[in-house]
């Protein structure tokens, strides 16, 4: 593309090489740039003087995130993940998929994997020992409103969760705070068989809350959200299970405490273990309470 239009036409050629044929436009102020003045923002590619324009105009609260959680702090933890939140998306395929499956005739996956506190304990129910239903419950939903309503709270939360975690303590978070849900449905309810991501979504509001007031951002908004889920459970006809709202975010406060308390290298051991204390602690809880309440 070589013609007389084409090379007279400024807007075919970054402003600020003008030599460098270029078709991306900044995200921002929608002049052209070529790859070296691209960098890659929310919005999409944007130029260097929108990026530090951008830097220039962030809050304290993002100003101390970016240095406590950035990918430059190399005592902080690890480096922020760039790129695309690839688990969060994979948890969401994985869920949509489960959901297409419950959608065929005869085939009962949500029989297969719902939570009931009865398969954990065959001697006191007779029913199968299926201890594996405390994760399962995560992956099927009662219906098409009650996915959608949670692959968005994980879409919309785990875009920015996920890259300052990293992407295993993520699915860990995610993990833990599903089984917290469980746990906190046998334990306070053990006669209720559950089902959805609920208490590993609230998992991600339990950790966003606690890591946000340590950086001192407003978490007035979310305050008022998780606030208006946990009431929700309570309100009669809805049918939600409330235990694992509660168990969910609790879990996932208790997450976000400890990767804020062992964020640095040489704590890492340290993270570890503490985090398969954690669901070792929550296992205990869900195989010495519920028979006490069962067996009263």
């Amino acid at each position: 593309m070589t013609t007389p239009e084409f090379t007279s036409n400024r807007d075919n050629f970054c402003y600020r090489h003008p030599d460098r044929q270029s078709f991306v436009l900044c995200q921002r102020c929608m002049r052209t740039i070529c790859p070296e003045c691209q960098t890659q923002a929310a919005v999409g590619v944007i130029c260097p003087e929108c990026m530090k324009a951008e830097r220039s105009n962030r809050t304290p609260a993002q100003k101390r995130a970016q240095r406590q959680w950035g990918a430059r702090s190399r005592g902080s933890l690890a480096a922020v993940q760039s790129g695309k939140p690839i688990m969060t998306y994979a948890i969401m395929a994985t869920t949509a998929f489960v959901g297409l499956l419950q959608l065929i005739p005869g085939l009962d996956i949500t029989g297969l994997l719902l939570f009931h506190a009865a398969y954990l304990f065959p001697d006191l129910t007779g029913l199968p020992f299926q201890p594996w239903r405390l994760l399962t419950a995560m992956l099927v939903h009662s219906g098409i409103w009650h996915i959608g309503l949670n692959m968005l709270a994980l879409w919309m939360i785990g875009r920015s969760l996920e890259p300052m975690l990293g992407r295993w303590r993520f699915l860990a978070l995610y993990v833990l705070g599903g089984l917290g849900g469980s746990v906190a449905v046998a334990i306070i309810s053990p006669d209720t068989a559950t089902v959805g991501a609920s208490g590993a979504v609230f998992s991600l509001f339990g950790a966003l809350l606690v890591i946000g007031l340590h950086l001192g951002a407003n978490m007035t908004g979310l305050f008022v959200i998780l606030g208006i889920n946990l009431v929700i459970g309570f309100v009669p006809g809805f049918n939600i299970a409330w235990q694992a709202h509660v168990g969910g975010a609790a879990v996932g406060a208790l997450v976000g405490l400890i990767v804020l308390r062992t964020r640095k290298r040489e704590q890492r051991v340290w993270q570890v273990l503490l985090l398969i204390a954690l669901a070792v602690l929550l296992l205990a809880a869900v195989f010495i309470v519920p028979p006490l309440i069962l067996t009263a």
